[in-house]
This record gives C-alpha cells, structure tokens and sequence, in this order.
C-alpha cells in the first residue's frame, strides 16, 4: 500500500491549512483538486468518503480523515521525524493538545460569532467556546511567551492556530492586527518556507 497522501484540496478552504502541514512534515502527498463550483464536493464518489462533502479531506493508507484539526494531528503523529508535536510522555504534550483542540472548539465558533455578528446567547454559560474577547486574551497571554504556543518549540498548533489567526487578520478581526504580540507571531509563521512553499 502506497504511503502517499490523497489530498482534496480547494484553495479556498480550510485545505490551505492542511496544505502547510503537508509541507512541514515532508509528507509525499498528491493533491487531488475540487471545484466547488461544479459542484465536485458533492460528487457520490467524494461524498463517500465524507459525508459532510467538506474539505479537507485526505485518504492515506486506506485511512479517510477529515476535519482540519484531527488531519493536522494525524499528520504530526504519522511523521515523528519533523517534530511537529512533542512526543507521549513529554511534559509539552498537554500544552500542545490543549492549544490544538481550543483552535478547533474555541477560537472558531468565537470568531465566526464575532465575524458574523451573531448575537449572544441568553445564557452564556451555555456556550463552551466563551467569547471573542476571551479567546483572543488568552492567546495574547500564550504568545507573550513565546515566540510559539509551546514556548521555543513551534508544533503543529502553531499551524492551525496560527492558519486561524493569519484568516483573521487578513479579513479585519478585531484585537490582531496592530497588537505586536499577534504582528511578530504571524511574521514568524509567514517566514517559514513549508508556508510560503503553498502560498505561490
């Protein structure tokens, strides 16, 4: 069985991230395109291998994973050799996880609450991922530390989190950009060549 990585890929998705990941953990991988506009997302044949007809979506060994947090995981566990993420036992392993799925159940539906104007809920304690301004606190806390998530050592969350916090700069979110903390944050990520490798 081919150790090659079958990568749906739009660039106009959330694949952008996996696409970097790819690249930082010099995995072979064939990039597999979809056109949204034709509705390829959609197709039988992608659909059974996610159902959610979303991407990212990669296949490898047999093994469909979906979901840009679990691939971004999976990819740093199936190639140890880039020390993407720190190892069982290591003392960094709860920090990398913890910053890892709050990208995911966090700062997401927080942002997109912000972006999206949609209103709070009566009873905030009843929405897991907190507020906007919160997450973006405790980042800012995280980052001050720096210069990753992890301190010194820049992991797989640095790659999503920091794909999140690229997006929302970009697209004006409040509390980024102009704050130093995020500014040197993201120009350390864009200098990095697996990065700028999938940005051409």
């Amino acid at each position: 069985m081919t150790d090659e990585i079958v990568f749906y890929h739009n660039p106009r998705s959330r694949a952008q991230m996996v696409h970097w990941m790819l690249e930082e953990a010099g995995a072979p991988y064939r990039i597999v395109p979809i056109d949204f506009e034709k509705g390829e997302h959609k197709t039988p044949s992608f659909l059974a291998l996610n159902p959610m007809g979303k991407l990212p979506t990669i296949v490898h060994r047999g093994i469909v994973v979906t979901e840009t947090a679990a691939i971004i995981a999976y990819l740093a566990d199936i190639f140890p050799q880039a020390a993407l993420a720190p190892a069982i036992g290591d003392p960094l392993r709860g920090a990398y996880y913890r910053w890892l799925f709050f990208g995911a159940g966090c700062f997401e539906p927080a942002l997109l609450d912000e972006m999206m104007k949609r209103p709070p809920p009566p009873q905030k304690t009843a929405v897991g991922w907190g507020s906007y301004g919160e997450v973006v606190a405790a980042f800012k806390t995280a980052l001050a530390k720096g210069p990753y998530l992890l301190g010194d050592k820049f992991s797989a969350a640095d790659v999503y989190v920091g794909s999140q916090i690229r997006w929302a700069m970009m697209f004006g979110a409040p509390g980024l950009k102009g704050e130093k903390v995020f500014d040197d944050y993201v120009a350390r990520l864009n200098a990095r060549p697996a990065l700028q490798r999938t940005s051409g």
